[in-house]
């Protein structure tokens, strides 16, 4: 068995990932999914579409690779985080779609509770923020929203997973309930220091914790795949959040390296070791990955719209038909304008943390066009980004790379990471391998099945594909980042 087969549940789409003993793709499937928004701020997934789409996405995977479930030594999974579901203990059935992690639903209740005080236990204990993206609110939501579910969830018939507490149920027909530290981290449930769910949060969103999944290290035992799935029952040895997944397959192991993931959203990672940092400037604390019971912790600035800016543009107003279009499109923008866009499609993420302002362009003249549009939308991930960095450096102190690690599907844009490398004023690396989130899912189970090397082997074998230098003069990068802030504290205030 020379093969793993990485699972990676995201949050418009899922993969399956088939690498080989050398740790290449040797082949892959992909699956869009629809995106449910039943009222403002809203957001929702059909739990069926999460399962039907890796079941289907791994089996094409297989085929196309020709080895067999046979050639297959272990499974690795990484999902997109905090995304909610509730299901029926015994028969597996959901009692509500998934509520997926850029829902605001859950707004005036994590008011309520910051109003009376209750943010400081949550940030002491998860390293969190009271926010209606981390999965604790929604869970409560779903609670206090669905006809008997609170009484169902005291008698213990149905419970709560992540994405992938979901994925190894149905993989594992129903035996297994586990999730592992990283997803664990996410949920607003989870003491980060003790590791172990926090009864007191749980008492206080009147959550029963007999419906919590056990949780485990990164790379440990999650199970073994029904044999009429695939064709032989096959172990899952691998689970990490998306993020967390991207951090390891970037393998930034060493305090004060850096990673940030362009998919949907954005995430920029800064591993601290040993030690979790409180932030003072709005960031999370989180568990970077645990292996062998030991956790790494990182800190985290999220930001909830990225790529999906561009999906915008492709969706929404239509001035693309593929996202391949916009960089095109950026190139030809009058450089004489200066159109600044704020994708606060569903508030903004850190380290703002405003879940009631929505999206503003500002700048508009009668010559801005489709062109100024898109340079605008690549331009603010760059914007978004800094802000994310220079509270991570304001926050650590502990020296380490100053160069950005950069993947996921945006990473692709040799506009956007120019322009990310000259708004941060520093270096940004961009690897050979973009599939890093795939990549850290699989090395975790290929590590935990003997197959894939060690950790420090593993980092030496990361290769570098293009090195983005800052070429933007520094008077105008700061009169454009200037810019920027006006225009997000204008839409705060509206």
């Amino acid at each position: 068995m020379t093969h793993i087969l990485a699972i990676d549940q995201g949050t418009t789409s899922t993969r399956a990932i088939l690498f080989d003993q050398a740790m290449n793709v040797v082949s892959s499937a992909q699956e869009e999914f629809p995106q449910h928004y039943p009222a403002s701020g809203w957001v929702e997934h059909d739990p069926a579409d999460l399962w039907s789409t890796t079941a289907a996405t791994c089996r094409a995977a297989i085929e196309r690779a020709g080895t067999g479930a046979e050639g297959i030594a272990a499974i690795g999974i990484t999902n997109q985080r905090e995304t909610t579901l509730v299901w029926d203990r015994k028969t597996g059935k959901p009692i509500h779609n998934a509520i997926v992690w850029q829902d605001r639903r859950t707004s005036a209740l994590c008011k309520a509770l910051k109003s009376e005080g209750f943010e400081e236990v949550v940030t002491d204990r998860t390293g969190l923020l009271l926010d209606p993206y981390f999965s604790g609110t929604k869970l409560a939501w779903i609670l206090d929203n669905v006809e008997g579910a609170r009484a169902r969830a005291e008698a213990r018939e149905i419970v709560f997973g992540t994405v992938d507490t979901w994925l190894v149920w149905n993989l594992t027909g129903g035996a297994v309930h586990v999730t592992d530290a990283t997803n664990a981290a996410r949920t607003m449930l989870y003491d980060i220091r003790k590791g172990r769910w926090s009864q007191t949060i749980c008492e206080r969103l009147g959550i029963p914790m007999g419906m919590l999944p056990e949780v485990r290290d990164c790379a440990a035992e999650f199970g073994q795949t029904r044999p009429d799935l695939f064709g032989r029952a096959i172990p899952i040895l691998g689970i990490a959040g998306d993020q967390q997944a991207a951090t390891v397959g970037q393998a930034c192991f060493a305090p004060g390296m850096m990673k940030s993931t362009y998919g949907t959203g954005c995430f920029a990672l800064l591993n601290t070791g040993a030690a979790p940092v409180r932030s003072q400037n709005r960031l999370l604390t989180t568990i970077a990955y645990q292996l062998d019971g030991k956790p790494t912790y990182a800190l985290e600035g999220s930001i909830f719209i990225a790529g999906a800016v561009v999906q915008w543009l492709r969706d929404g107003i239509k001035i693309i038909r593929e996202a391949k279009e916009a960089q095109g499109l950026a190139d030809r923008a009058d450089p004489t304008q200066q159109v600044v866009l704020v994708p606060a499609f569903t508030g903004l993420g850190a380290p703002y943390w405003n879940a009631e302002c929505r999206g503003a362009v500002f700048g508009l003249t009668r010559n801005s066009g489709p062109e100024e549009l898109t340079r605008a939308a690549l331009e603010s991930v760059g914007y978004q980004t800094r802000d994310l960095l220079q509270a991570m450096r304001a926050d650590w102190t502990g020296g380490g790379e100053t160069a950005l690690r950069v993947d996921g599907g945006m990473s692709a844009s040799d506009f956007a990471m120019q322009f990310l490398s000259d708004i941060i004023d520093a270096r940004v690396d961009r690897p050979k391998v973009l599939e890093t989130t795939a990549m850290g899912a699989a090395w975790l189970a290929g590590q935990r099945a003997g197959l894939y090397p060690n950790q420090s082997e593993f980092a030496a074998q990361w290769a570098l594909e293009r090195c983005f230098q800052p070429q933007m003069a520094a008077e105008t990068r700061e009169e454009k980042y200037a810019a920027w802030r006006r225009a997000v504290d204008a839409t705060m205030r509206f």
